[in-house]
């Protein structure tokens, strides 16, 4: 029996009415300018529908807002904005992609809808410029700061602190960095005034090519297939973006070669704390967000793996700049959650708790409804999909470090807080990840609010257990902002073909690379551990 549909609620204080469905669908709702909430929500079975797009239009039939719902985000949410700038009407369409398709009537008319505030009804928040501050972004936030006494300060912030001994979970004291006061001091006479926006990404040609990236942190290493990944960003000595921000590692033999990119459109500006996401279908990789110096960025970029281009998105949608944050794929769609977001002076930067989903194909940003109990505002975080969820672990909010975990189930939208046993981590930031196996993930190293750490742990996700790892390959040296990813152990003797499936139990090999230590020093060096070790 096919009885979907899909149904709004104009107003906290109305029932719902079914706005779309299989044989017919109300062909107009009037809304009173008094409505400050609207929800949009599917019932029943999907069958070989995939989606449900909805767009909202101003008048001049111009989009103010769009979102989709699919069989896996069932929700949509707009709450009504303080600027009134939807006072006049709007018209709300809907269409449902594949399966049967039904438009909902253009007479339906609204009184007032809202987006978000400070969303520009003709232009896209999106199609700002990469590298342009917005500073009034980020309102729906606004409560995160509250009893908030410490600015959350991104590790290229130039201003010197003495770092404060903190207790675990209780953290006290000013602006900390991961840099030693010498770095600093060094960062501050250097000329700090590159402006490389729009150029091919180039090799620096000081002292002759590279045979390998040069150190640094706060960058991206991310698997494109069986043999190759691609680095991207970064910072490192005398806090310097890396000249040479793209690297393709070769993992049959180990091997770094630059990657030759074509822009169309504007490169990604040098920056830390971005995301890069490979999406296998699309073969493309999603970089998003980062910071550089005082510059914050909300912009996406596409590099397509096959041709080597790139592409700037001009999305539609809303999503504040944010760095160090999180961003996992899941059925083609990307989920950010947490991250830093810059306020106007002398307001402190705030971290951000909320969830924001960019689905490429439509190239929109939207905001889902989340249930559950929701994670504290954070940043420097980890994040990770397994079995159709996202474990979150750590992060910090300054001045207080975590180490709690949650979990997001794709499928409800529901958070909930692991209880966890065995030996767990100490609160910090900006550690590695890296999924081991289906019921399994490594963190290790990061940073305390002090010191970068050494340690390791593996989480098992089917027993809610931590328990602690011994290997000196990982314990050696601190290192925090590195990259850890796992691939499938290749040889020389037999290469794997990029088209071959690999069986779900072929090796994989640990890569760790880059992070800097409680020196000063930004490391440069990639080494290699079987996962087998890793279980043992």
């Amino acid at each position: 029996m096919d009885d979907f549909g899909v149904y709004a609620i104009f107003g906290v204080d109305e029932p719902p009415q079914q706005i779309l469905r299989r044989d017919g669908w109300q062909s107009s709702i009037d809304i009173q300018p008094s409505v400050q909430l609207i929800v949009l929500f599917s019932r029943g079975d999907w069958g070989k529908r995939e989606s449900v797009s909805v767009e909202l239009a101003d008048e001049r039939n111009v989009p103010i807002n769009m979102g989709k719902l699919t069989p896996f985000n069932k929700c949509l949410s707009w709450e009504s904005g303080e600027d009134g700038v939807w006072s006049n009407g709007a018209t709300l369409n809907v269409k449902i992609i594949g399966g049967t398709t039904e438009f909902l009537d253009p007479g339906l008319t609204l009184l007032q809808m809202e987006c978000t505030p400070e969303c520009n009804a003709v232009v896209p928040a999106i199609r700002e410029c990469p590298g342009k501050r917005k500073r009034s972004q980020g309102e729906e936030e606004e409560e995160i700061n509250e009893g908030r006494g410490k600015e959350n300060i991104c590790p290229n912030a130039s201003e010197k602190v003495t770092p404060q001994r903190r207790s675990k979970n209780n953290q006290r004291g000013g602006q900390t960095r991961l840099f030693s006061q010498k770095e600093e001091q060094a960062a501050t006479s250097s000329s700090q005034s590159h402006k490389a926006k729009g150029k091919q990404a180039k090799n620096p040609a000081q002292n002759g090519p590279l045979d390998k990236p040069s150190g640094r942190w706060g960058q991206t290493l991310c698997p494109i297939d069986p043999q190759t990944a691609i680095l991207i960003g970064g910072q490192g000595v005398r806090m310097q973006f890396c000249k040479d921000p793209i690297w393709k590692l070769c993992t049959e033999d180990l091997s770094w070669v630059p990657a030759e990119t074509l822009a169309e459109g504007p490169t990604p500006e040098a920056r830390i704390g971005h995301t890069a996401t490979y999406d296998p279908e699309s073969k493309r990789i999603f970089v998003f967000g980062g910071s550089k110096h005082k510059k914050w960025f909300n912009d996406v970029h596409i590099l397509d793996t096959q041709t080597w281009r790139w592409t700037l998105v001009e999305a539609q949608g809303k999503v504040p700049p944010l760095a160090y944050h999180s961003c996992s794929m899941f059925r083609g769609e990307l989920f950010v959650f947490g991250g830093v977001f810059p306020r106007p002076h002398p307001e402190p930067d705030g971290c951000s708790d909320s969830i924001y989903i960019f689905n490429p194909e439509m190239a929109i940003w939207y905001q889902p409804i989340v249930n559950g109990e929701k994670p504290a505002p954070r940043s420097g975080h980890s994040a990770c999909v397994m079995q159709g969820r996202i474990f979150l672990f750590g992060g910090w909010d300054t001045p207080v470090c975590f180490n709690d975990m949650f979990m997001l189930d794709l499928g409800l939208m529901e958070f909930s807080a692991v209880k966890t046993s065995g030996t767990a981590p100490s609160p910090r930031s900006w550690h590695g990840c890296a999924v081991l196996s289906e019921s399994s993930f490594l963190i290790h190293g990061g940073y305390n609010g002090n010191n970068a750490l050494n340690d390791a742990f593996i989480f098992n996700t089917d027993t809610s257990c931590w328990s602690s790892l011994t290997l000196p390959q990982l314990n050696s040296v601190p290192r925090a902002g590195h990259s850890i990813i796992t691939m499938p152990t290749t040889c020389k003797q037999g290469s794997i073909d990029e088209q071959e499936e690999l069986p779900e139990s072929a090796p994989q090999t640990l890569l760790v690379f880059g992070g800097g230590d409680n020196e000063g020093s930004f490391f440069s060096d990639l080494f290699t551990i079987p996962v087998e070790e890793l279980r043992d």
